[in-house]
């Protein structure tokens, strides 16, 4: 799975980048094979003066389905990350869910339509 990650206004650190990188692989993991790019964007809202301003905005691009995305704000950068994570997670979940809805009925109109050989 391609993580694409970039900060705005604060540096990067190793432990943020690898808490992105285990909470991502475990939260998308059972649709690993339909998502095509992960865009992330960390960043500090109001930057030093403080309060809740921490956003960490993902974009999860599927083959064959809209981008999902998702974004949280929050006082901590780790907790914005596990709840931006778990959301998007869930939505993507719930898209592909839809889709595959969508194709087996596609597929059972297809197989009624169809002559059978008598």
């Amino acid at each position: 799975m391609n993580i694409d990650i970039q900060a705005r206004g604060f540096p990067l650190t190793e432990a943020l980048e690898r808490r992105l990188h285990t909470r991502l692989g475990f939260t998308l993991s059972r649709a690993v094979s339909r998502i095509r790019r992960v865009n992330v964007r960390l960043s500090d809202l109001n930057g030093p003066r403080g309060g809740v301003d921490k956003r960490c905005h993902i974009e999860i691009r599927l083959d064959g389905l809209p981008v999902v995305v998702v974004d949280d704000v929050q006082s901590d950068m780790y907790t914005a990350i596990d709840r931006a994570s778990g959301r998007a997670a869930r939505t993507m979940m719930r898209r592909l869910a839809l889709d595959g809805d969508r194709q087996r009925q596609a597929t059972a109109k297809l197989m009624h339509s169809q002559p059978t050989d008598v």
